[in-house]
């Protein structure tokens, strides 16, 4: 096995926040993988990155109102500070917008156009004539032609599931305008993938049969049996890393072909801050390259990124590629666009100190080989019985002895004592599991441990023996003490918080894994240790009521048919309406409020009276836009001063998605002024 780790983690969506199914199904495993190398002594590069190009950023741009930069300026910052706050370990998180990542996809491309591994195929594809752009799948709408639901996309029915393509869709518009698209050819520059059938064969469906895990061994040969196409690696779009050839203006990169080479360019980023050769990690067989990723990734790093390095030649294969399955939340599959999420910064707002439960939560639910669950019952559970009952009582408890009956220093003890062996086994255990990713595995016998001194400590009571057998109750807090440095030790790859809190208590320094493993002491005799403050608290039920009201909060909102609507305000007595004394009016005469860029003077017809109106509706309308208006009138509220000018009513309006505002007027235009509405 290499001294030397090249770890990667899948580059998050710079278009929304990082939330729970990324940390279980992803980044928290890698850290932990990561941290636990570091600890045996080897060279590990732990490398992460924005991935700030592709459709969904643009879409949320488009959304927002905004620029593609503004939206990955924006999240790039959240998802960093996610990362950092969780304790996620990574030694470069980088941007995909970056001018070195721009130069190294080009460079890459290059190698590969220069080879002749590329075809260059004509087709046709969708085209905006008004937008006058080429359409990517996300961007056309229609109707699914398995369920009939009419805001299909291009590539999937997020109703039924069903992959489409924009050919299929029933009636197909064009996002950007509500047009009809037209079919436009266009050129592209394709990677046969058929052509690497054969290496992909050998190197892993006959070189990883027997340590890759089942569910990305299985995909990849499901789709090797179905037969490889070539794939087109360049798209139309003017979103990306522009394509570096001539006449290839108005075209970028396939996200997924500069996307994987963000490991790379943010490799060489770390490298040159730390006086290193991006080469010995990527392009040395001294190295093991794993990737860490969501199954929903694994075509691309199992299939077509191997293919881009086979094609460049000077790139080694990943040794591993342990893809997790998904985590739902609440028994619901997590959502995005549904807000069907516990978000990683929210969390870390609501939960201040407590990034290690959360940690601990995710990895006891990861799902690594089948989809998995969250729920904040479990996450109570978890902290309550098992961290703070647990883990957190057993060091609390040695801490507190030793402090209060050998005024903190650490008594001597049998350095053979037969319980002191369960200690390296337990660590040998653990590495075996980490080794194989098998996180829940390893924290379990992690806890185990925690178990054993637990038991120990109950079976022994040294509480009571200190008040009769002093030299057993030294031997005794003597292997509590081991036991608890080594709980320290094993559960930083796990736990980073609560083992650096372990150190302090203790005052040591970490430790090697295999020293934990073989040494017989991991702390003498006659060492002073600190006062222990408690590691984990009790959550109460009323802060999990209120994670879970708020997921029901979200609940109820997705059910509303305007997402956009604002919740109903405090409910009124029929008595109350009555009093409302609503009319249809018209607008005679208007101008602009002096020194007031919002505010337009009305004059309006109530049928009643001719009174005046000011209202804040100069940004959408001019003067000249309002003059004969038939309006809704609320009559009978209280007359009030703005800006000088006496307004006596106020006229009903609504806003638009654009946020322009809108009168809200009868149907018939031929309404008298006066009539009363309700």
């Amino acid at each position: 096995m290499s001294n030397r780790k090249m770890i990667t983690a899948a580059l998050p969506y710079a278009n929304g926040p990082v939330h729970i199914g990324h940390l279980a199904g992803v980044y928290i495993p890698a850290d932990v993988y990561a941290r636990f190398q570091r600890r045996l002594g080897k060279d590990v590069a732990f490398i992460c990155g924005s991935d700030e190009h592709g459709i969904p950023i643009t879409i949320r741009a488009k959304k927002e109102g905004v620029t593609p930069q503004d939206i990955v300026d924006k999240y790039h910052e959240i998802i960093k500070k996610s990362f950092s706050d969780l304790g996620i370990s990574f030694d470069e998180y980088s941007r995909t917008t970056s001018k070195n990542h721009y130069e190294t996809s080009q460079d890459f491309f290059k190698v590969l156009y220069e080879k002749g591994k590329f075809t260059e195929e004509m087709s046709e594809q969708y085209f905006d004539e008004q937008a006058g752009e080429f359409l990517a799948d996300r961007y056309i709408v229609g109707t699914c032609p398995n369920c009939g639901n009419e805001n299909a996309y291009g590539d999937q029915c997020e109703k039924c599931g069903s992959t489409l393509s924009p050919s299929e869709l029933i009636n197909p518009k064009s996002m950007l305008s509500g047009n009809v698209p037209i079919l436009k050819e266009t050129k592209n520059w394709y990677l046969p993938l058929n052509e690497y059938e054969d290496f992909l064969n050998e190197w892993i469906i006959e070189g990883h049969k027997d340590d890759w895990k089942p569910n990305v061994y299985g995909q990849v040969k499901s789709w090797l049996n179905d037969g490889l196409k070539p794939r087109a690696m360049t798209r139309d779009l003017n979103w990306g890393v522009p394509v570096p050839l001539p006449g290839a203006e108005g075209k970028v990169l396939y996200v997924w072909f500069d996307a994987p080479i963000g490991y790379i360019s943010f490799t060489k980023e770390w490298a040159e801050k730390n006086g290193k050769d991006w080469k010995d990690y990527w392009q040395s067989e001294e190295s093991d390259l794993v990737h860490f990723i969501g199954k929903d990734n694994i075509v691309f790093h199992c299939i077509i990124f191997p293919s881009m390095m086979k094609a460049h030649g000077d790139y080694i294969m990943p040794k591993n590629v342990p893809a997790f399955e998904f985590l739902n939340l609440e028994n619901d599959k997590i959502s995005t666009s549904r807000n069907w999420a516990v978000w990683a910064h929210e969390y870390v707002e609501d939960f201040p100190g407590q990034e290690d439960v959360l940690r601990y939560a995710l990895l006891s639910s990861a799902p690594e080989t089948k989809d998995n669950n969250f729920t904040w019952k479990d996450f109570q559970t978890k902290n309550n019985s098992e961290l703070v009952g647990i883990f957190g009582n057993f060091i609390n408890r040695v801490a507190v002895l030793i402090n209060k009956n050998f005024d903190g220093i650490i008594p001597e003890g049998n350095i053979d004592a037969p319980e002191l062996a369960e200690i390296g086994e337990k660590a040998k255990e653990i590495r075996n599991y980490l080794e194989k990713y098998e996180f829940r595995n390893a924290l379990t016998a992690f806890m185990n441990l925690a178990r054993f001194g637990n038991k120990y400590l109950a079976d022994e009571e040294p509480w009571k023996t200190v008040k009769t057998d002093l030299e057993k109750t030294k031997e005794i807090l003597f292997i509590g003490s081991q036991i608890a440095v080594a709980l320290g030790n094993l559960a930083e790859p796990f736990l980073p918080f609560t083992a650096q809190k372990i150190y302090d208590i203790f005052n040591v320094e970490q430790m090697n894994w295999e020293d934990v493993e073989t040494s017989k002491v991991l702390i003498k005799g006659g060492h002073k240790i600190n006062v222990a403050p408690l590691l984990f608290s009790q959550i109460a039920d009323d802060v999990i009521e209120a994670q879970i009201q708020k997921l029901e909060d979200t609940k109820q909102n997705n059910k509303k048919t305007n997402p956009n609507a604002n919740p109903m305000k405090d409910e009124i007595t029929f008595d109350d309406f009555t009093k409302i004394d609503l009319r249809t009016a018209t607008i005679t005469e208007a101008e602009k409020v002096e020194k007031a860029d919002k505010l337009l003077k009305l004059t309006v017809d109530t049928g009643v009276d001719v009174r005046t109106v000011v209202s804040g509706i100069a940004e959408s309308f001019t003067p000249e836009e309002v003059i004969g208006k038939q309006v809704m009138i609320l009559l009978n509220l209280a007359p009030r001063k703005i800006r000088g000018i006496e307004s006596q009513g106020m006229l009903l309006l609504t806003t638009k998605p654009d946020g322009k505002l809108s009168f809200v007027t009868p149907d018939d235009s031929n309404v008298e002024n006066g009539i009363e509405i309700g």
